[in-house]
């Protein structure tokens, strides 16, 4: 792509498009699978793929995949915990006060509704996924862009 500043990389919307499809196959709902493991397989293909294309210029792109990558596994975490107790259980060692956890547990199975939520994205937040051992998609490029630009 060809800028006012000169010529800038960025990877071909094919290849991100791969790279969605790769991580919504990872994150489907339906496979259960242990968030652990889960993690550790998103993390292989993140790093991965950013290592790969790290010369490229793809800071927005980066922060609405880890966007949608995170909310994906907030509803991931929200179906591991069936039931009302569980939630509220989850919810309450997250540090959510008791009364607005006893509400969004109640909120049943609106999955996608529950994990845009301003409850849950300050619960499940970036670093308590972090402290999980997910690794950030931007946070990772902004670390390899930095070492391969300079």
């Amino acid at each position: 792509k060809f800028s006012p500043k000169g010529w800038k990389c960025r990877p071909h919307q094919d290849s991100v498009q791969s790279f969605k499809r790769k991580l919504k196959r990872l994150t489907t709902r339906k496979w259960s699978i242990d968030l652990t493991t889960r993690i550790e397989r998103l993390n292989w293909v993140i790093r991965g793929w950013v290592n790969y294309f790290s010369l490229g210029n793809m800071k927005t792109i980066l922060t609405q995949i880890d966007e949608r990558l995170r909310t994906r596994i907030r509803v991931i975490i929200w179906k591991q915990w069936k039931k009302k107790s569980r939630r509220l259980w989850g919810l309450l060692k997250l540090g959510v006060p008791k009364w607005i956890a006893d509400k969004v547990s109640g909120w049943g199975n609106h999955y996608q509704l529950v994990a845009q939520k301003s409850v849950l994205k300050r619960a499940i937040s970036k670093p308590a996924l972090t402290k999980r051992g997910l690794v950030s998609c931007l946070d990772f490029y902004l670390k390899r862009h930095a070492l391969k630009v300079s």
